[in-house]
């Protein structure tokens, strides 16, 4: 399990970012699309860190929102 942050980007993309993965970003034209698509960045991100020996980072993100 891994949290996920998703807003949509200055060129109408959907943008997905897994702040626990430093880099592991990815994007689509809906929210569907930007989801599916982070699924598979954080699978390949894992498995690259794997087959290097790396542990991989935990996922410990408190999420707030905040009224202003």
């Amino acid at each position: 399990m891994r949290q996920v942050i998703i807003y949509l980007g200055e060129d109408g993309y959907w943008v997905a970012e897994c702040p626990s993965l430093p880099g592991c970003v990815s994007q689509g034209e809906t929210k569907e699309d930007a989801i599916a698509n982070i699924k598979e960045a954080i699978q390949g991100y894992i498995r690259a860190l794997e087959e290097d020996g790396i542990s991989v980072p935990e996922d410990h993100l408190d999420a707030l929102l905040i009224a202003v």
